[in-house]
């Protein structure tokens, strides 16, 4: 009975444990750990492992879905996992899984993507230009380079300080560029930039080296400007080429006659001098000045190299200005010069020279205290007229480049200050009530000797009292006595202002 009770157990566990191990085999489902990425030349390792496994199961790690990496058998510690371990090279990059095989059964479990960090290295600015200048208003790019090097992200730096993507003055950040919207001089001094990728809590930083900026301005039209200077008995001409704005270097050239002379390139400044033959009174040609960039090339407007000497009429001319009261407020006088290309004006009051001329006396006081000189000394501004400032001005010219050169001067003219100058607008009003004035004696005279020859008349018409009112020409026939006959009518006409007597005789 004993024996038949232990032939029958074991049949029972065989059939149990191949139960078992059929339901095992039927459920595996592996599990693969590792890392999503790597730095090239660093050591990763991949864990697979089947959950409650009662069998030996072999794991093989896998790649790419047919790329047998490597082979783990787990014998004596079922329970735990199969490590892989490999260096990483440029080639691991790709898709990883983990194939478990037990008792004749297989299962595949889940992917991992391993990525390829190569760290940044040998890290760079370049720019559009170089060397890196840019033009103010213009748009300009920097980037930062790198030998090699994936998975990166960059940090821009000004002048040692982090730039954002928040950072203003027209400066946009995308990837590994840096643009310049709108280049101001703002924008000029020291980029760098610093490239670097992260692995988990691992950063590898690589950054690269200073590089300056130029913001240059762009140059404006060229002007030009003659001047004449003698030497002994000889004369020598000078023309000035010049811009207002503008970054140097740039170069000048001076053309006489459209045919260019020379040209010379201004390094800290925006100013040439070129020399040119000049004979007095003869026309040498017509000059110009042109400027070039690597940008620009722009001539400035002709000007003739012609020297006409001082000469003709000289005179002055005065205008007076006027608060908006009316009352009076400073003098301007100008001194109209004949003919002459390069004027030396010098102005007198009441015979003496105003300012002082540098070989004057500094101690003695000067004639005037309010006034200035103007549009190369042409003008003369009286900024206060009292008696002291009235008199007589004049202007004497000579040519500036001959300091023995002969002067020719103008007539005095007078000038009045405040106390003896009537506005026009007060000799309109004096004029106007005079004239009023003997519009309304007349009026009163006309009107006064209308009257007085009514009066007359009345008198003359009205009988005296206590007489017998005779006609006149009662009167006369009594005179001449009866012989003559004589009839008349006696006719008055009063006009106004006056009568008049009519006498008709029949």
């Amino acid at each position: 009975m004993k024996n038949l009770h232990t032939l029958n157990f074991w049949p029972t566990l065989a059939l149990a444990t191949l139960f078992i191990l059929i339901k095992a085999s039927s459920c595996l489902h592996p599990v693969l750990t590792g890392p999503n990425a790597a730095y090239l030349g660093s050591r990763v390792a991949f864990q697979c492992i089947v959950p409650n496994s009662p069998l030996t199961v072999t794991y093989d790690l896998i790649k790419d879905g047919d790329v047998l990496i490597a082979t783990d058998t787990n014998v004596e510690k079922k329970h735990k996992p199969a490590l892989f371990s490999m260096r990483v090279s440029g080639a691991s990059g790709g898709s990883y899984h983990c194939k478990a095989t037990a008792g004749g059964s297989t299962g595949i479990g889940n992917t991992i993507n391993l990525s390829v960090v190569i760290p940044a290295s040998n890290t760079r600015v370049t720019s559009d230009h170089f060397p890196p200048v840019a033009y103010e208003g213009s748009q300009f790019t920097l980037s930062c380079e790198v030998a090699k090097g994936t998975h990166l992200s960059y940090t821009w730096f000004f002048n040692r300080e982090e730039l954002t993507s928040t950072t203003p003055s027209f400066i946009h950040l995308s990837g590994n560029k840096l643009v310049m919207m709108k280049v101001t001089t703002e924008h000029a001094g020291y980029y760098s930039c610093m490239a670097w990728s992260r692995v988990q809590d691992t950063k590898r930083i690589s950054s690269s080296t200073e590089v300056q900026v130029t913001v240059k301005v762009y140059v404006s039209k060229p002007r030009i400007s003659f001047s004449i200077y003698k030497d002994r008995d000889s004369y020598h001409g000078n023309v000035t080429c010049w811009s207002a704005t503008g970054s140097p270097p740039v170069n000048f050239s001076v053309t006489l006659d459209e045919e260019k002379v020379r040209s010379v390139t201004a390094a800290e400044s925006l100013v040439a001098w070129f020399p040119v033959p000049i004979v007095l009174g003869v026309d040498m040609g017509v000059a110009q000045c042109r400027v070039n960039t690597e940008v620009q090339e722009l001539m400035s407007e002709p000007m003739a190299l012609l020297v006409v000497p001082v000469g003709g009429e000289v005179k002055v001319a005065v205008e007076y200005l006027y608060k908006a009261d009316s009352t009076l407020a400073a003098a301007r006088l100008s001194c109209q010069v004949g003919r002459g290309t390069f004027p030396y004006v010098s102005w007198l009051f009441n015979g003496t020279v105003i300012p002082p001329e540098e070989n004057e006396d500094p101690r003695i006081q000067p004639v005037l205290s309010h006034y200035a000189i103007a549009d190369r000394r042409q003008t003369l501004f009286l900024a206060k007229l009292g008696p002291k400032e009235s008199g007589y001005y004049r202007c004497r010219v000579r040519d500036s480049y001959d300091d023995s050169g002969s002067w020719v001067e103008s007539a005095a003219v007078l000038v009045q200050g405040t106390e003896f100058l009537v506005t026009i607008v007060e000799i309109i009003s004096i004029v106007f009530c005079c004239i009023l004035l003997l519009v309304l004696v007349v009026a009163a005279y006309c009107m006064y000797k209308m009257f007085d020859d009514a009066r007359a008349y009345a008198h003359m018409i009205t009988p005296n009292s206590g007489s017998d009112a005779f006609p006149l020409s009662a009167r006369a026939s009594q005179s001449r006595g009866p012989q003559v006959e004589a009839s008349s009518d006696v006719q008055y006409q009063i006009t106004p202002g006056c009568w008049n007597r009519t006498e008709r005789w029949e």
